[in-house]
């Protein structure tokens, strides 16, 4: 409750001080799109057997300056990213002795609303702050094979679930931080990280993923090319 009210308070504050900026100086609207390199964070079961994933991301910029000289500014975010990760085809054994095997990779796609806080020092910029994503959907290309520790019979299961999110939180607070350079035409190359504040499967029985996820995260790296569109 203490994250989501701190989290809260930071975007009101952001927003504010868009508001002040808007009025005082120029905003510039612009485009980014890049890919991350996503997998989870957080107390996992078996985590060796997550692999990183590279997904798509992309979307829209508003960015208003604080300064006359533009080093402070604002920019809100509204972005499309493809979180989740890879299984790595390995095997492990339950506590039943059931040996299982999971090979595919799973997409998140959230709808995320970073509001950064912006430095640009002749070029080189950085940037931090708070994030809101909404999933939106799932696509589950998980294949499972499974073989009894007491039969030794084998079966295959594939997953290809995209509309049952009644397990997962869609909504997720988290933060963003990065660096990157912005030419004077006002393209740029970013690198960030962004990471979640909260769990995003509901803690319900434990039946996704085996319970595997149950205190997991979104984590990624981001590496975007932006554009801000000159102001005439």
């Amino acid at each position: 409750m203490k994250k989501t009210s701190f989290l809260l308070a930071s975007l009101l504050s952001a927003a504010a001080l868009f508001s002040s900026a808007a009025h005082a100086q120029g905003v510039r609207l612009g485009l980014r799109a890049g890919a991350n390199y996503s997998n989870l964070a957080g107390n996992l079961e078996n985590e060796t057997t997550y692999n990183n994933k590279i997904g798509f991301l992309g979307g829209v910029i508003l960015n208003a300056s604080l300064s006359d000289d533009e080093f402070l500014s604002v920019q809100p975010e509204v972005l499309f990213s493809q979180k989740g990760f890879e299984n790595k085809s390995a095997e492990y054994k339950n506590i039943f002795g059931t040996t299982q095997r999971r090979e595919g990779k799973v997409n998140y796609n959230y709808l995320d609303v970073p509001v950064l806080l912006k430095v640009n020092a002749g070029g080189l910029v950085f940037e931090g702050g708070p994030q809101y994503s909404y999933l939106l959907s799932v696509k589950d290309e998980t294949t499972i094979t499974r073989t009894g520790g007491l039969s030794g019979n084998t079966s295959t299961t594939t997953v290809h679930s995209q509309k049952d999110l009644s397990g997962l939180n869609r909504n997720e607070l988290g933060y963003v931080a990065g660096v990157g350079y912005q030419a004077d035409t006002g393209v740029s190359l970013n690198l960030r990280y962004t990471g979640a504040l909260g769990d995003f499967v509901k803690n319900d029985d434990g039946s996704y993923f085996d319970g595997d996820l149950n205190n997991a995260r979104h984590s990624a790296f981001q590496l975007s090319l932006g554009y801000l569109i000159p102001n005439k």
